[in-house]
């Protein structure tokens, strides 16, 4: 099959900046293509790299797309890279989009949502709108201030959350081996107390990534779950954790993980406990990325994908954005 390919590339700015452990993040830049085959039929994607957490460079990305002719194949879309994989994801779901038809466009989903919390002081009034809007699982950003303030605000917010709670720390690596114990033996003490009326789901991926045997270790040696993020990035990252030994939670990403196909293969043969989750992208990636975590999630783990408002919410962005270029 033949198709048509065209891009553009986007920027998205954030209602207020992003702050993790990797810094602060403004402005969400990323590609949008179309692939229209010989039928007519009009399949859209995303190419949304985020190139710190293991993905290409927005650069790169663009470079790929600016050498390829006006009239690509299926072996183009294929024979994609792995050091490309925010690409291949992009242009294989427009694939199955311009494939599937309606049952893409209008998919029928039944998925729990997690919210994403502001770092710091904030998270203890922000959870309440969200708890508003029907979010029931929170995610909070630790390993952005001193550890000693985060346990501080930490207690405070686990005391006020409501008791059907679950609650979710993301460390995006900062940590140390003796902060990432504190808090594994922090939350464990609040459990054995019986103070926590809500759920500590999992600390996410509390070390770096080249201290995978260290967080192995720390899975084994705690009752709080460890799910690892940035280590899994890619299923290249993904397929050698687990050949190491890793049964524990994976958070997968798949707007970056790479091909989608390989990516249920690996998931169906290896029956993993996964969390899907957001890479901000816009709603072209995300609905792409919710076909995936519908068939693929496993323990009803709720998907994080509560990121609507880190945005504003621009109804005609992607018309407005093919037109006016």
């Amino acid at each position: 099959m033949r198709y048509q390919f065209k891009f553009r590339p986007y920027q998205r700015r954030f209602l207020r900046s992003l702050t993790t452990n990797h810094g602060k993040w403004d402005i969400r830049e990323g590609i949008i293509l179309r692939l229209t085959n010989e039928s007519g039929n009009v399949g859209w994607g995303e190419i949304a790299p985020i190139s710190w957490f293991g993905s290409e460079t927005l650069e790169q990305a663009l470079d790929f797309c600016r050498q390829l002719p006006e009239e690509i194949t299926d072996e183009t879309i294929f024979s994609i890279p792995d050091e490309l994989p925010a690409c291949q994801f992009g242009f294989e779901s427009a694939w199955e989009w311009g494939s599937g038809g309606d049952n893409f466009i209008t998919p029928n989903f039944s998925l729990l949502y997690s919210a994403l919390l502001p770092a710091g002081k904030a998270a203890l009034n922000q959870w309440k709108t969200l708890w508003q809007q029907g979010y029931r699982t929170f995610k909070w950003k630790i390993g952005v201030d001193a550890i000693a303030d985060e346990l501080e605000i930490f207690e405070s917010l686990i005391h006020t959350l409501p008791a059907s709670t679950k609650l979710r720390l993301d460390a995006n690596g900062g940590l140390s081996y003796e902060e990432a114990n504190l808090w594994l033996r922090s939350c464990d003490n609040f459990k054995a107390n019986g103070e926590l009326p809500l759920e500590i789901e999992f600390i996410e991926q509390p070390l770096p990534v080249k201290k995978f045997q260290q967080m192995l270790e720390l899975s084994l040696s705690y009752k709080t779950a460890i799910a690892l993020d940035e280590s899994v990035a890619t299923l290249g990252q993904l397929a050698a954790c687990h050949q190491q030994g890793w049964r524990g939670i994976f958070v997968i990403k798949p707007g970056i993980v790479g091909s989608p196909s390989r990516l249920r293969k690996f998931c169906h043969q290896h029956q993993i406990d996964t969390v899907f989750s957001s890479v901000f992208e816009t709603a072209i990636a995300r609905l792409a990325a919710l076909q995936l975590a519908a068939e693929l999630s496993r323990n009803n783990r709720a998907i994080g994908f509560g990121i609507d408002h880190f945005f504003e919410q621009e109804e005609t962005w992607l018309q407005s954005l093919w037109n006016d270029l």
